[in-house]
C-alpha cells in the first residue's frame, strides 16, 4: 500500500518559521491534487492547503498570506512553507493526496501519518 511521509515538523516560536515536505513511498498515479491538513489536540481535522498537477493553489482563509504550498502533485512531492507562525497554528499537519480510481468514476484520498507542529514561546 502506498504511504505519504511528512517531515519538517518541529518546535517554532511565535512569528517564525517552518517548512514541512511530503513525499510518497511509491508513485501515486492519477493524483487529482495533495495538501496538507493539520489536527489540534480535542479538534477535528481542518483543511490547509492544496495544489493540482497544473499548480493551482488553495489555501484555509486562515493562512493565506502566511502559507505557501509548492511541489509536483504528479510526482507525490509536496511542501508547505508557514511564515508567521502563531500559537494557534500548533497542531499536527498531516499530508494528503486525493487520487482519482482506475475506473474513473470515483476517487479517494492517501494520507501520511503526521507531523507535529508547535509554536510556542
Amino acid at each position: 500500500q502506498t504511504h505519504l511521509v511528512e517531515s519538517g515538523g518541529g518546535l517554532v516560536q511565535p512569528g517564525g518559521s517552518l517548512t514541512l515536505s511530503c513525499a510518497a513511498s511509491q508513485t501515486i498515479f492519477d493524483v487529482l491534487y495533495m495538501g496538507w491538513y493539520r489536527q489540534a489536540p480535542g479538534k477535528q481535522r481542518d483543511f490547509v492547503a492544496r495544489i493540482t498537477p497544473a499548480s493551482m493553489t488553495d489555501y484555509a482563509e486562515s493562512v493565506k498570506g502566511r502559507f505557501t504550498i509548492a511541489g509536483d502533485a504528479a510526482k507525490n512531492t509536496v511542501t508547505l512553507e508557514m511564515n508567521s507562525l502563531k500559537p494557534e497554528d500548533t497542531a499536527v499537519y498531516f499530508c494528503n493526496a486525493h487520487v482519482r480510481s482506475g475506473t474513473g468514476y470515483w476517487s479517494y484520498d492517501i494520507w501520511g501519518q503526521g507531523t507535529q507542529v508547535t509554536v510556542s514561546s
